[in-house]
């Protein structure tokens, strides 16, 4: 069975290794020119690492990331500080699977060497899909200025913007949640001591939170927040703005967060859509997954993950039932619409517990924090998340 891939990304890669390792034809078309270091750190559960482990992988990919000890909140204002929950070797006791956090690039790098080991040509870059056709026998993807290339099934693993969606559906009607992300990594050597930690922090206020975490074995300091009530409609998180403008967007926050801010060498800003999950991911021959068959808000860390688990999941649905595509895709997507759904849920409500108003004061903080970070709710809102285990999850 022949299997194009668009998209070169967590999924899309992770979805290819999965599938060459089971001795499916992959070809992987990513439309960018080259495969550079884009984006900053990722956060990746124990759910996520999981699969590294299956894959054959997570030493590689535990060479190039950082373990935190754990998760912590801090207040906007003061700075006081709360634990969150452990992770370290907790992580690994409770869960089976280390907590990692790495950076985009080096957890791309790794994925895309182990899929070029086993088919050095699996990625063909410069290969922008345009247009998607099939019939009973196979899939027609165009591509611009280049030939057209004729599959058995096709995975649209293209993101956010999916042009495979697009085809298949129609277009994602998206509303603006009114929220606008920062991102930024920070070489380690730019911080004060006090702020080289090997834990994650998210600072949490009225209007906005923040989260930093190590990356890259702890050399860099990953730096990510999110602002209310902005106007920025840009939906690209590679749209380049100042120092200046991202300090404006949080005056009166503790000093911490500015010196953070200010150690940034090149801030990035974008804006947040909010999307309905769909309900139905596959067309005949071709399937979602990752980010094109559920965008999410980026506040429950768990992005990167799902387009993780889809790929594996997908993999082992058309190990399963081999030549019949069409029981294979309905099983795959059985198994995840359910969970994805949920994660987006549960990142969507995640924007209202982090920038509540009862935030605003020291007092109504601590009584906040006291109810909504109660290590029962807090089990109730990651323990599903963190023990999931696509290796075993029936098909």
């Amino acid at each position: 069975m022949r299997i194009a891939i668009v998209g070169a990304g967590m999924g899309g890669l992770t979805a290819a290794l999965a599938l060459l390792q089971r001795g499916f034809d992959v070809t992987v078309y990513e439309q960018a020119e080259e495969l550079r270091e884009v984006g900053a750190g990722l956060q990746v559960s124990a759910n996520g690492t999981r699969v590294f482990d299956a894959l054959g992988i997570l030493d590689k990919v535990l060479a190039q990331s950082f373990c935190p000890v754990g998760k912590e909140i801090r207040l906007w204002s003061t700075g006081q500080t709360w634990k969150l929950f452990d992770l370290g070797p907790q992580s690994v006791e409770r869960y089976g699977a280390p907590y990692i956090t790495i950076h985009r690039n080096d957890l791309h790098t790794v994925l895309a060497e182990a899929v070029r080991a086993l088919k050095p040509d699996a990625i063909q870059l410069a290969s922008r899909c345009v247009d998607v056709e099939q019939w009973s026998g196979g899939v027609m993807l165009s591509l611009a200025g280049k030939p057209s290339q004729r599959h058995d099934l096709l995975v649209g693993a293209d993101g956010v913007h999916s042009i495979i969606r697009q085809k298949l559906f129609g277009e994602m009607q998206a509303a603006f949640t009114g929220i606008v992300a920062w991102r930024g990594v920070i070489p380690m050597e730019k911080l004060p001591a006090h702020l080289v930690r090997d834990v994650g922090i998210n600072w949490i206020g009225p209007g906005g939170h923040i989260v930093n975490y190590p990356i890259r074995r702890g050399d860099l300091m990953n730096f990510s927040s999110v602002v209310e009530n902005q106007d920025w409609k840009t939906e690209s998180w590679s749209s380049p703005s100042t120092v200046e403008a991202c300090l404006a967007d949080y005056p009166g926050w503790h000093e911490d967060v500015h010196t953070y801010i200010r150690a940034i060498p090149q801030p990035f800003r974008w804006a947040l859509l909010s999307r309905k999950p769909l309900e139905n991911w596959t067309a005949g021959r071709v399937t979602l997954l990752g980010d094109a068959a559920h965008p999410m808000l980026p506040f429950l860390a768990s992005g990167a993950s799902m387009a993780i688990e889809d790929g594996f999941v997908l993999a082992r649905a058309l190990e399963a039932y081999g030549a019949d595509h069409a029981k294979a895709l309905t099983a795959y997507q059985t198994a995840r619409i359910p969970r994805t759904t949920r994660v987006v849920q549960g990142a969507a409500s995640n924007a209202e517990r982090f920038h509540n108003p009862a935030l605003a004061s020291a007092e109504g903080a601590q009584a906040y924090v006291d109810r909504e970070w109660d290590p029962q709710r807090v089990a109730e809102r990651y323990e599903w998340l963190f023990r999931h285990d696509v290796t075993t999850v029936p098909l």
